[in-house]
């Protein structure tokens, strides 16, 4: 369902910030660039420390307020912004694909695992908020669910959208006022989207601000006393400074971080059905998913005519404008991006492996690529790409497999292809990973599952599904008594 009324206006967003209303403070300006053409799109104003701060203050005073509503006040509102994301689907998605390089299929499910994330979140206030131990006689003990206050969410380019609200819309279902910082190069359809149907949703002022900024913005909203949490999803390395700064302040903190993640083929695998999900799985928003397969472990006895199918995959697979043609590759989010991706392709190439086909790029388009043979101490095997890189490692036995896929710091995501579903499983058990797919693809997320990954990938920490009551809301110790008792000391 769609509308012709426009949803989110330049003049409204237009060098401007969201902090429950939109305003126009003399501060820096960043550029809103569409990758694929290079074209400005407007320009975004820049938060500093100062109005990261003051976001803060303003959080706190609107979350106890917001707490306190009767429960179905605060689901009605999530309902409504349902509905508003439903009504200009359309303008929305145009939106993930001019700004973030999505192409159309990718740019829609997208959307629709937000709108999914706020079907879900719209539950949350009407669910048990905790349940009754044992006690004594006469005394009732309760271990209930309280919100957390202020959470932090600072949120990446590559899902902008969704990585956002699946934070946002259950922190603030559960009772919470949030402060967002998107990143800058996504702040349109990673956070003035989600302010803008909060607002129209009549989301109380002060419960969500919308503030891009850089890292010293990202660095004063962790330190801030205000906020009680932070949700970061970004890179391993900013990642582990966010934490570190975060244990200094005694904050929760939920990190969801990078990976290097391994799809075994095991060799009595469907060669067809193998190559779809490796396709998928590798080339997928240009391999710019923290999910992303990094590396396609085939099994030596189909290697090589697995290897065939997937370099004669990768030379059909057509990259160009998302706004504009029907392809399969958009345009990396930017030039340092494509940088780095071309040159960790030298790197492996210089290293030992093959270049199959690929490995060039025309202005931020990458074409899809294929690196054959690549071994252990290859930069190709160790390092996240971050871009249309397939990486083929042949392996003899199982056990070699599960050290291959284990031979890294990450630990977000694996999966194994096989019709031996028994085979498979045992294989998977012995993998160190956060989430697990036997006969899928690494890329995977429902909404109600907890997603999350170990090692290098994250803290432990998950979020989705019922991992929203862990991450979003702190247990508070309750008894009563009819009168108090008579200590003997």
């Amino acid at each position: 369902m769609t509308t012709t009324t426009e949803f989110l206006p330049a003049p409204l967003w237009n060098e401007a910030l969201f902090t429950g209303e939109w305003s126009r403070p003399a501060k820096a300006l960043s550029s809103v660039v569409e990758p694929a053409t290079g074209k400005s799109l407007g320009h975004i104003a820049m938060a500093d420390e100062v109005l990261i701060q003051q976001a803060c203050q303003e959080a706190r005073q609107a979350q106890r307020k917001w707490a306190d509503l009767h429960y179905d006040e605060r689901a009605s509102i999530l309902r409504k912004a349902i509905s508003i994301a439903e009504q200009h689907s359309d303008e929305i998605v145009d939106w993930l694909i001019k700004e973030s390089g999505s192409i159309g299929p990718k740019a829609q499910a997208e959307l629709g695992f937000t709108i999914k994330s706020l079907i879900e979140s719209a539950g949350l206030p009407s669910q048990s908020h905790g349940q009754v131990l044992p006690s004594s006689a006469g005394r009732l003990s309760i271990a209930r669910r309280k919100p957390l206050g202020v959470v932090g969410v600072i949120s990446p380019f590559n899902f902008p959208l969704y990585l956002a609200m699946r934070a946002v819309a259950p922190a603030i279902a559960l009772g919470n006022s949030v402060v967002l910082k998107p990143d800058p190069r996504t702040a349109i359809s990673g956070g003035f989207v989600i302010a803008r149907i909060f607002e129209l949703a009549g989301l109380p002022k002060g419960v969500l601000s919308v503030l891009p900024g850089d890292g010293a913005a990202g660095a004063a909203l962790v330190a801030d006393p205000n906020v009680a949490m932070i949700q970061f999803t970004g890179s391993t390395p900013a990642g582990r400074k966010v934490g570190e700064a975060a244990g200094k302040h005694l904050k929760k903190v939920s990190l969801e971080l990078g990976g290097k993640n391994s799809l075994i083929i095991l060799d009595d695998a469907d060669l067809d059905i193998a190559l779809a999900n490796a396709t998928w799985g590798v080339y997928l928003h240009q391999g710019q998913i923290c999910m992303s397969t990094g590396r396609v472990l085939v099994q030596r006895k189909i290697y090589d005519k697995f290897k065939a199918m997937m370099i004669e995959k990768a030379k059909n697979l057509p990259a160009g404008n998302p706004a504009t043609e029907q392809v399969a590759l958009g345009p990396l989010i930017n030039e340092q991006q494509r940088d780095h991706a071309a040159n960790l392709v030298k790197a492996a190439v210089k290293a030992g492996a093959t270049l199959e086909v690929g490995g060039n790029y025309n202005g931020l388009f990458f074409e899809a690529t294929v690196l054959s043979d690549v071994k252990q101490d290859n930069p190709a095997f160790i390092e996240e790409v971050f871009g249309p890189v397939a990486i083929l490692v042949p392996f003899d036995t199982d056990a070699e497999a599960i050290e291959l896929a284990n031979d890294t710091e990450f630990g977000l995501s694996a999966a194994i292809i096989s019709r031996d579903v028994g085979r498979a499983l045992a294989l998977g058990e012995r993998l160190q990973t956060g989430l697990l797919h036997i006969n899928d693809q690494t890329v995977n997320d429902e909404i109600i599952n907890p997603f999350g990954g170990v090692g290098a990938s994250g803290n432990g920490t998950s979020i989705g599904g019922p991992a929203n009551w862990e991450e979003f809301t702190q247990w508070q110790w309750l008894t009563l008594k009819g009168e108090a008792p008579q200590y003997p000391l």
